[in-house]
């Protein structure tokens, strides 16, 4: 399948000429935050791993320890970002969402949601590395009830290659009280090509679509992550251009989901991203984040972005 991200391999690439630049950027008079945003949103993640190599055999420090020493705020949290490898990434994501007084649902929903087996073993593996500790049984600490088997099914990675419509049928409109089971479990044990045909045949069978009968059916936050599962099911890059947009247009930007999703999906599938923002909302990705967000924050991630057509 072809990569759909906005950041390519940079041609002639010189992880020491990098380095360099961006130490010169650091330990100058004043940083340079140009040259930050310039060499890191125009390499791929695996460059920049080789430049944080790089970067500490010449200086002796991390290049992480070196932007958190002289940068601050959603800058500083987003060129960290771009330096962390994608599966470290999302672990650290699931760490801050369960972290603290309160555990941050919408963050474990996104990430559960839309990401693929192998992204999500990619996290378990990160995160027994990162904490010594299984991420399921973490989890099972931060969350309870149908919520709760339904993440854990997700985290297990386990995929089924039946054919459920008229199953979640019997389960929901055709009956009397819902099993939150049967959807949970046929929702959750997935491949995606075989839950597409399922939504196909469900619409068929009871006259409306899947999530319609979730939302009439099931509520609070089992509701909002088998919404996601279905909007992920038709597509994913569709569920986080909504994200991207209630973030900016509700209540207060909340710059931590911009920097995730931008920098997780840069070199997956932020062109298509772009593209179902657009025919959405009627609006650019980019016009939206230029509006909405400033300074240097602003800046990285517009180059991260990109102008529509390029």
């Amino acid at each position: 399948m072809a990569v759909r991200g906005t950041i390519k391999e940079k041609p002639g690439f010189n992880p020491s000429e990098d380095a360099a630049a961006l130490r010169k950027a650091i330990e100058g008079i004043g940083t340079t935050e140009k040259t930050l945003i310039d060499v890191l949103t125009q390499r791929s993640n695996a460059q920049r791993q080789l430049i944080c190599k790089a970067y500490q055999d010449a200086t002796g420090r991390t290049l992480c320890d070196a932007l958190e020493g002289d940068t601050n705020g959603h800058f500083e949290d987003i060129l960290v970002a771009l330096i962390t490898p994608p599966a470290k990434f999302d672990c650290q994501e699931f760490i801050q969402a369960i972290k603290g007084a309160g555990t941050t649902e919408s963050i474990l929903i996104e990430l559960f949601a839309s990401r693929s087996n192998h992204q999500i073993k990619a996290i378990c593996d990160a995160y027994l590395a990162e904490t010594g500790r299984a991420l399921i049984h973490d989890l099972k600490s931060e969350v309870s009830g149908d919520f709760e088997k339904t993440l854990l099914i997700l985290a297990e990675v386990q995929s089924n290659q039946f054919f459920f419509g008229p199953i979640l049928y019997e389960a929901g409109e055709k009956t009397w009280g819902t099993d939150e089971s049967k959807f949970i479990d046929i929702l959750c044990h997935r491949s995606v090509p075989q839950l597409r045909q399922t939504l196909v045949e469900y619409k068929s069978l009871s006259g409306k679509t899947l999530q319609e009968s979730i939302e009439r059916e099931v509520s609070g936050r089992l509701e909002e992550i088998l919404v996601a599962i279905v909007k992920c099911v038709k597509s994913v890059p569709a569920y986080l251009a909504e994200r991207l947009y209630k973030n900016m247009k509700g209540a207060g930007t909340t710059e931590s989901t911009l920097t995730r999703i931008i920098v997780s999906r840069s070199e997956v599938d932020l062109q298509d991203i772009k593209a179902e923002y657009k025919k959405l909302f009627g609006t650019s990705l980019y016009s939206d984040i230029e509006s909405e967000t400033s300074g240097d924050f602003c800046q990285t991630l517009l180059k991260i972005c990109g102008e529509d057509g390029k």
